[in-house]
């Protein structure tokens, strides 16, 4: 993926997988039953009014707490691109790369965007763009497995292509 285009919507510092997705949803693994209650911990009607493409962009410590697997896959679930924080919790970092939920680290963006910014983060130039202000960040680029991961949409289909390729030697 080249390009991402989306509105932020913007969360502070140490939002946790409780309030991503609250344990009494935690019922099922469905994406489309966790949806529409991801960050109703934080903002009861986000799930409902978050449009396809959008862009979280957070504070510190993004997904702390608990190893709740359920938490990553509620925002992708709910039409969510990306995830932008100035820094991300290791559980749920992993967690995320493993369902491909794209993750980009900019302590500059997360400070300087606002809550209904239209932006493009552009993966090969490693900068978000501002289209509402026009001003650009640096992203801290994943490397190595954990980007080939994400690129490929997650582990699954990561060790899917890995064994495709194995085959054909």
């Amino acid at each position: 993926m080249e390009k991402i285009r989306g509105r932020v919507w913007k969360f502070g510092d140490n939002i946790d997988t409780d309030q991503i997705i609250p344990s009494k949803y935690c019922t099922t693994f469905k994406p489309e039953e966790l949806g529409p209650y991801a960050m109703c911990g934080v903002d009861s009607g986000f799930g409902h009014r978050v449009a396809l493409g959008d862009i979280i962009v957070a504070g510190k410590n993004f997904g702390c707490g608990s190893s709740r697997e359920a938490a990553p896959l509620a925002l992708k679930a709910s039409g969510l691109s990306a995830v932008i924080a100035n820094s991300f919790s290791r559980l749920f970092l992993r967690n995320a790369v493993n369902i491909g939920l794209r993750l980009f680290i900019s302590p500059s963006a997360s400070e300087g965007l606002r809550q209904g910014a239209e932006i493009e983060i552009d993966e090969i130039l490693n900068v978000v763009r501002c289209k509402t202000t026009g001003t650009v960040y640096r992203i801290d680029p994943f490397k190595g497995i954990i980007r080939e991961i994400i690129d490929r949409g997650g582990m699954i289909n990561y060790v899917k292509h890995q064994l495709a390729e194995e085959s054909k030697h």
